[in-house]
């Protein structure tokens, strides 16, 4: 069940990260309250993980560096921010060590 909680703690961060973008320096008022629900919800599914999961060090890379790696694509995605072979390289060293953290621990 955790890895469900710890799934939509990811998910919440990046909901809340697309917010604050949109949220223009919190000068757009949906936008800017979305973001604190949503890292609200974000950071309560991380203390529920955290309660079955005893090592805080891989919950929070992993929820950490999940979000980051899916942040860039969204930013490559919708935001159209510029692409370079180097930062898919380190996108994928992300998620490689978020892997390395899980499966060789």
């Amino acid at each position: 069940m955790y890895w469900l909680y710890l799934a939509l703690g990811i998910i919440f961060e990046v909901l809340g990260t697309i917010c604050m973008k949109k949220a223009d320096g919190f000068s757009k008022l949906v936008p800017s309250i979305l973001v604190f629900v949503f890292y609200g919800l974000a950071l309560g599914a991380l203390v529920l993980v955290l309660e079955k999961m005893s090592q805080v060090s891989v919950v929070y890379a992993i929820w950490a560096g999940a979000g980051t790696a899916i942040i860039a694509a969204v930013g490559i995605i919708w935001f159209k921010e510029p692409v370079s072979a180097m930062k898919v390289v380190s996108i994928l060293l992300i998620v490689l060590g978020i892997l390395g953290l899980e499966l060789f621990d």
